[in-house]
């Protein structure tokens, strides 16, 4: 065995086995226990970034482990092919979107394959190959089918420069995310799917994922936004040409606060709006104005809230009172009805925009106990007694919901109902780069479903940045008998959220999922950011109960276990010019001045030798300039290396330093390994020498690909013997005392891989390496190292695969490790004779003690208390109180 850790090549030949071998294809078998693991997958940008590196190695350390433990392990891997990114870039280098797309997959495959996850390729999907996507247009046209699948005008982000539709999350400080230009507000035609026919079961269920984490659940709980209240009929009054039975629908979840109702405000798209502003010029600028903000409620809460009066009354329900009705910036029609109840007193929004108008506000609602709490200054949001409510006066708020539902419901006025934050989900995009929306419109202007599937998109088409270039391509948009194919294409959303489902039913051309989904799915362990929280994971969980009513799965859930991973951040650096621009300069190009404690003292540029300025630790982002380039820190330290620091550095679910040093130091660790193994096996080989030569073991009477040297059994407890045939013997103490800290940093490991702690399973790894570091060079420390390293060798090979395949090999441990049994605790190994306790006085640590593991409590006192340096503390104070943890501590009370 070489004696220097050379990376490459042992990558290399550990890699060619799993290919050679087919280690990681997964084939169904009915006899084993199943493990799904799956990574969300990646946009194919053509370059891995630490972020991908970090996630991807959570996952295959996960997969890795199951299969250790026996699972019939499926871990795929594909990539999200289709979106307006593609277009983009295709429009920059004057190429296809595909070609540009497919170039990518193939760079990063190979970055990926090189990293040595444990992928099947064979299941390898991109959403933008049509075997792919010819089954949401299949899924889509049964949707139509059943009503699930609509078309509607509605309000959208519109960027006048990319020509798309945006979600509100492509919306930054009222512009588009990417193009920079001011975004409208516009209705247009789009394709809808009705997600809110499931939006009592998306809440329910997720009370079953009891897998995910809780911050995770609620932010589902917030978006789908269930809420109880009342619905209600205000009447109109005071226009010229507007029927007296013409109403004004209203929805509140406050019904309590209604007899305080001083004004109503309607979206600027509302009908009631629209009609005023034909005769009134004001006006209509204003609903001009409100098309160049934003239609998400984060930006309506922050906008400075305007309005503008439409010149006609609303009619309250109850009293009959005429209250003014207002179009306001707040109020957007995709949202309720498009009209809101205002009620100043009691809401601080409604207040302020009655400050601004001179609205008068009616206070209904005070403390039940207390002082009086006036509205001069600010709304009075709480709930109470009504007052000044007749006929509700005197009941609490909790009261005043169902009398005042009982009344609406009395008088036809309106009633209880329940309303869902959850919006329909627009689903159709003006771009190029997508699935096709497969629907046909007649020459009549009637919509059918397309009946000839799939419609395929053409590839080979250059993208100009005028809009989307299907549009202008008869052979794709013109039918026979005056037909018109839909030019619209799928939000990526739509491909997200099934994919993990098509990895199951890899080749099936003729279903969207065959049998073998039912076997593999739920996905066991699902691996993605926190920013997918709720739109993928909420999409990807209707789409599943979707897939379900159509008899394709037959369980609720997509993903029974969720991991959102921390982010990886790093230190920027940044220097400002004239007008305050900031350039930002790469950390691995700053030379940094650092106090004893670590904080940054001063720091200048490589280049030049000039100061730079710290700009904070932020994600890694090309914007800061702060990343590391994967490729870089493999080629220098090896894949091992860097898998091993992005699982050691923090827990998976938190942020990830990035630190140069803490890679230098994951890299000392495995050559340390390294030279651990290449030490022992030359011991051996000597020991196994010396024994031939005495004739103990006749040359060649050992078969080929014998594991001769195993000192492990099947559990991982040491052997009966060694190859050096010395029989096994007891141990004395200090090996004893080395053999008990591996089993008890074993014991640890497998805690930990339980919980998803992977930091701490390499730290209980360290502290076997240390262990066995120490041992000498006798039989019996051999036996001892050669059950330690097999023990850290299998608990590292998730983590670290290619430098624990190749050892183990080379131990002759055996000849697959992924294929060894997970090592067990021995018990015995963990027994002692004595314990050692701490002893505090105060708290404070004066001593240790040793006493029989047997030992009675009486006894651990009475040795405490005897200690000599501990009699020098105590002195002649009075003894309070004796604290005893078993095993660990004594703690001595005294005044």
């Amino acid at each position: 065995m070489q004696t220097e850790y050379e990376p490459r090549a042992i990558e290399q030949e550990a890699q060619r086995y799993w290919e050679t071998s087919q280690t990681f294809k997964a084939v169904e078998d009915a006899s084993r226990e199943k493990f799904y693991c799956l990574s969300m997958f990646p946009y194919p940008s053509g370059r891995l970034h630490m972020g991908h590196v970090r996630n991807y190695t959570i996952g295959d350390v996960i997969a890795r482990h199951q299969r250790m433990l026996g699972k019939n392990v499926l871990q795929p891997m594909g990539w999200d092919a289709f979106g307006l990114p593609a277009e983009n870039a295709a429009i920059k280098h004057g190429i296809p979107p595909s070609k540009w797309t497919r170039e990518n997959i193939q760079a990063m495959k190979e970055q990926l394959k090189r990293l040595g996850f444990g992928y099947d390729w064979d299941r390898e999907l991109a959403t933008c190959d049509v075997d792919y996507y010819r089954w949401e247009q299949w899924l889509f046209t049964r949707l139509m089918e059943k009503g699930l699948a609509y078309r509607a005008t509605a309000m959208v982000n519109w960027d006048p420069i990319d020509q798309t539709v945006l979600a509100n999350e492509q919306v930054i400080d009222g512009r588009g995310w990417r193009s920079g230009a001011l975004v409208e507000k516009r209705e247009i035609e789009q394709w809808f799917i009705r997600i809110t026919a499931y939006a009592q079961e998306l809440l329910d269920s997720i009370d079953s994922l009891d897998g995910w984490p809780e911050r995770v659940r609620a932010m589902q709980r917030n978006w789908i936004g269930r809420s109880e209240g009342v619905h209600m009929r205000f009447g109109i009054a005071g226009a010229e040409g507007v029927a007296s039975q013409e109403t004004l629908d209203i929805f509140t979840t406050r019904p309590d606060t209604v007899m305080g109702v001083t004004y109503v405000a309607v979206a600027a798209e509302h009908p009631l709006a629209q009609r005023a502003a034909r005769d009134n010029p004001e006006l209509a600028a204003f609903i001009d104005e409100c098309r160049q903000g934003g239609i998400s409620e984060a930006e309506l809460e922050t906008m400075e809230k305007k309005g503008h009066r439409l010149g006609i009354n609303a009619v309250h329900p109850i009293t009959g009172e005429q209250v003014p009705i207002f179009a306001a910036n707040f109020v957007l029609m995709s949202y309720g009805t498009g009209a809101v109840m205002a009620v100043p007193a009691h809401d601080q929004r409604d207040w302020e925009f009655a400050e601004r108008y001179g609205i008068p506000k009616r206070q209904v609602i005070f403390a039940a106990e207390g002082d009086e709490i006036g509205i001069d200054s600010h709304a009075f949001t709480d709930k109470g007694l009504l007052r000044d409510s007749d006929p509700f006066d005197g009941l609490t708020s909790e009261e005043a919901f169902d009398a005042v539902a009982d009344w609406l419901e009395t008088h036809g006025k309106g009633g209880r109902q329940v309303n869902f934050r959850l919006r329909d989900w627009g689903v159709s995009r003006q771009r190029y780069w997508g699935c096709p929306v497969p629907v046909v419109r007649t020459a009549e202007g009637e919509v059918r479903p397309e009946t000839e599937l799939p419609v395929r998109l053409p590839e080979d088409l250059v993208v100009d940045g005028s809009g989307s270039p299907l549009k202008k391509l008869p052979a794709f948009s013109d039918l026979p008998n005056g037909e018109t194919r839909e030019t619209d294409t799928f939000d990526t959303f739509v491909e997200s959220s099934w994919y993990y489902a098509r990895y199951c039913s890899p080749g099936c051309d003729t279903a969207m999922l065959d049998e073998r989904a039912k076997y593999w799915l739920p996905v066991d362990q699902y691996i993605g950011g926190i920013e997918h929280a709720v739109l993928h994971l909420l999409y990807a969980r209707f789409f599943h109960k979707l897939l379900r009513d159509e008899g394709l799965v037959d369980c609720d859930e997509p993903f029974a276990k969720l991991l959102t991973q921390g982010m990886v951040i790093a230190e920027t650096w940044y220097r400002e010019d004239a007008e305050g621009r900031r350039d930002w300069f790469n950390p691995s190009d700053v030379e940094v001045e650092r106090d004893d404690k670590g904080r940054v003292v001063g720091a200048v540029l490589k280049a030049d030798g000039q100061p730079v300025h710290f700009g904070g630790i932020e994600k890694m982002s090309k914007s800061k300039n702060n990343g590391v380039d994967p490729e870089a820190m493999i080629e220098r330290y090896g894949v091992d290396t860097v898998r091993l620091y992005v699982m050691f550095t923090s827990p998976p679910d938190q942020s990830l330093e990035w630190n140069d040093e803490g890679v230098e130091g994951a890299y000392r660790f495995l050559r340390r390994l390294w030279v651990l193994a290449a030490t022992h096996a030359e011991g051996l080989r000597a020991a196994g020498a010396a024994e031939r030569s005495a004739g103990a073991i006749p040359a060649g009477s050992e078969p080929a690909g014998s594991d001769r040297n195993a000192a492990v059994d099947a559990s991982g407890a040491m052997g009966a013997g060694t190859s050096t045939g010395v029989a096994a013997q007891a141990l004395d103490d200090a090996l004893s005392d080395a053999r008990r800290e591996v089993h008890t940093a074993l014991k640890k490991a497998l805690f930990d891989y339980q919980r998803q702690q992977f930091n701490t399973v390499v730290s209980a790894c360290m502290t076997i390496v240390n262990t066995l570091s120490k041992l000498d060079e006798r039989a019996t420390a051999q036996v001892v190292r050669r059950e330690g390293l097999s023990i850290a060798l299998r608990l590292l090979a998730p983590i670290a695969p290619h430098i624990t395949h190749h050892l183990w090999r080379e131990l002759d441990l055996g000849d697959d490790i992924l294929q060894a049994p997970w090592p067990q605790v021995d018990e015995e190994a963990l027994a002692q004779d004595q314990i050692t306790y701490v002893v505090q006085v105060n708290g404070k640590v004066r001593g240790k003690i040793e006493v029989p593991a047997a030992a009675e409590r009486a006894e651990v006192e009475a040795a405490a208390l005897a200690n000599e340096n501990v009699q020098r503390f105590i002195g002649e104070a009075t003894l309070r109180k004796v604290i005893v943890v078993p095993n660990k501590l004594v703690n001595l009370v005294v005044k």
